[in-house]
């Protein structure tokens, strides 16, 4: 495990700031390069690809745009008529038929889940929905200590012959919030692969995936310092990966003590996570990235590296309280003589 403070690393700066924005450099741009934005799931999106059919170039960006929406749709807690909701509802009853796309993800939640011991786990949402980040509230005591016995992955049960779910007790509320933007993500860039796109990028807040590279060099992808908006902690050359950020700086409020409570919240406290401000994990596809890029905030970058580094083809940055940066092995440039 590499510790470094902020400083000239192997050419790149690093100083830290919130979630992954694309460092624009002059060149490359030009008619050929369609561009298209869009707000769903609670965050903005953003699309870039390469096409010389301005109609084809159209049509796809549209598709792709509409993927959001369409996941939002199944998976979003606060929409009353979500397949998510209607689970949350029903669930507890008896098996509820899913379909495809949320039984996907509710499959890579376990994954990460049984992989982190429950640092991450969707049942959060059992005293998450406690928390109102916009009017600065959070739960008492009392109430935390009701809710969390609710916070186990392991009372959702998923049935892969049937394709059901069941909640082995009353009153779990699952909340995708923390993995489903990586796989519409992942959808979108299905998209664009299907017709033919070879040069893209495509982000959702802190979830980015870049196909191929920018047509002849890497794509630029900066990650922004968590106390600091105007600022870079990394810059990082990229190809056809994966990108998530997860950081403590996305929906927070501080509290009457000065404390800053956000949306990252520990299972077993039911508490905002301390000790981390940002994770980001790079890998092949968003859905992963973006569950990992949570459980390693759970976990703390101690026993999130050591998780990480067990993973093939995984990478991670990890920025924590004492403004200190942790970067996986593979990440840790060759020393000169």
């Amino acid at each position: 495990m590499m510790r470094a403070g902020f400083r000239e690393w192997s050419g790149r700066v690093l100083t830290v700031a919130s979630c992954l924005w694309l460092i624009s450099f002059s060149g490359a741009a030009g008619a050929e390069w369609h561009r298209f934005s869009d707000t769903a799931m609670t965050t903005p999106i953003e699309l870039e690809f390469w096409a010389e059919d301005e109609d084809l170039a159209e049509k796809v960006g549209e598709e792709v745009l509409a993927v959001f929406h369409q996941v939002d749709e199944q998976m979003s807690r606060y929409r009353e008529d979500s397949e998510v909701s209607r689970l949350n509802r029903n669930a507890a009853n008896g098996p509820v038929t899913v379909s495809d796309d949320l039984f996907a993800v509710l499959e890579k939640a376990r994954e990460v889940s049984v992989l982190s011991d429950g640092a991450f786990d969707i049942t959060f949402g059992s005293v998450g929905y406690l928390y109102d980040f916009r009017a600065g509230k959070k739960p008492t005591e009392e109430q935390l200590q009701s809710g969390l016995p609710r916070v186990n992955f392991r009372d959702v049960i998923l049935d892969q012959g049937a394709q059901t779910v069941e909640f082995r007790q009353e009153g779990i509320l699952v909340d995708l919030g923390g993995i489903a933007k990586g796989y519409a993500v992942d959808l979108g860039i299905e998209r664009l692969v299907s017709s033919g796109i070879r040069h893209a990028r495509l982000s959702a807040g802190g979830d980015m995936r870049l196909l191929g590279d920018k047509r002849g060099r890497p794509w630029y992808v900066g990650i922004r310092d968590p106390r600091s908006e105007g600022r870079n902690a990394v810059v990082l050359p990229l190809q056809d990966v994966a990108v998530s950020t997860s950081g403590d700086y996305e929906r927070f409020f501080m509290d009457e003590a000065g404390d800053r409570v956000h949306h990252i919240l520990s299972p077993e406290t039911g508490k905002s996570v301390q000790g981390v401000q940002s994770v980001t994990i790079i890998g092949e596809d968003a859905l992963t990235t973006d569950g990992l890029s949570t459980a390693v905030f759970v976990l703390g970058p101690q026993k999130g590296l050591e998780m990480i580094e067990r993973l093939k083809g995984i990478d991670v940055v990890v920025i924590d309280d004492q403004r200190m940066m942790h970067v996986s092995e593979r990440l840790v440039p060759p020393q000169s003589d």
